[in-house]
């Protein structure tokens, strides 16, 4: 799939192009961005709905994404470059301070990310979906990929 975000204003998404960008799979909301960086398709993550560790649930800041992830065995890192035998997350954040997005690294360097209810995208770097409805990136964390059976 390729193409642009159907009815979706740029000033949501103002740093993505049709160059930077590519839709992968359809619209659903049985997940979201956080899940979608988690890697879970079946549950939409969100504080007093679901929400798949025991961390508190805190204030909707940033400390609350980064103890989720460090649940799921992540820890903080410097940036997004690709890392051999890691898998990293970046993490958004609001003018407010409120956490609003969760992106992933493919294993080719690149992105996706479950935009709310719409498609998930690939996307070249972080920064990408990065302004508009998600504010700025705050941070990155990275765990050891799984071994293969």
């Amino acid at each position: 799939m390729s193409g642009q975000l159907d009815g979706v204003p740029n000033s949501v998404f103002p740093q993505l192009t049709s160059a930077n960008h590519q839709i992968t799979s359809p619209k659903t909301t049985a997940y979201n961005c956080v899940a979608w960086a988690a890697q879970d398709t079946k549950n939409w993550w969100q504080p007093g709905s679901y929400w798949p560790t025991q961390t508190d649930a805190g204030n909707g800041g940033l400390m609350q994404l980064v103890q989720l992830f460090a649940d799921l065995g992540y820890r903080e890192c410097a940036g997004p470059e690709p890392e051999l035998g890691f898998e990293k997350v970046a993490l958004y954040l609001d003018a407010a301070g409120f956490w609003t997005h969760a992106a992933r690294q493919l294993s080719n360097g690149k992105w996706t990310s479950k935009l709310g209810e719409l498609e998930d995208i690939e996307h070249d770097t972080p920064d990408d979906v990065a302004g508009g409805a998600y504010g700025t990136v705050a941070g990155f964390m990275k765990r050891a990929k799984p071994q293969a059976a």
